[in-house]
């Protein structure tokens, strides 16, 4: 071989390498760029996730707080419920009381009616 051929040997040699070195500086360039925008869709999603994460959280609060005035009036309503309930037997133990006393009263006349014999009960219609 000659010179000239070793010569133009290391040149396509380098060349080569040249070639080799600028497909590899631009595929990593590539993937670079690639990865860049992968992890700008990322962000971008993750920030879209924390919003619904946010909106979500509001809502439970939301729905914490109704529970919790769901919970305060039903307790205010049982409360309510107790009280009338009170005031029912209050009020039927007066009525009862009435009762009592119309039936005593009855008893009592017809014991001081002439009439009224002891045997005759006069809401019986005898």
């Amino acid at each position: 071989m000659d010179t000239s051929q070793v010569v133009w040997i290391v040149v396509g040699i380098f060349v080569l390498l040249a070639v080799i070195a600028v497909v590899t500086i631009l595929t990593g360039k590539r993937r670079a760029a690639q990865h860049q925008r992968q992890e700008e869709a990322d962000r971008q999603r993750a920030a879209e996730m924390r919003e619904e994460a946010k909106a979500t959280e509001l809502e439970a609060r939301e729905r914490e707080a109704k529970a919790s005035m769901a919970e305060a009036e039903a307790q205010r309503a049982e409360v309510e419920a107790e009280r009338l309930r009170q005031q029912a037997q209050e009020r039927q133990a007066d009525a009862q009381g009435l009762r009592e006393t119309v039936t005593h009263h009855h008893q009592e006349a017809d014991s001081i009616d002439p009439d009224v014999t002891r045997n005759d009960d006069p809401r019986s219609g005898r």
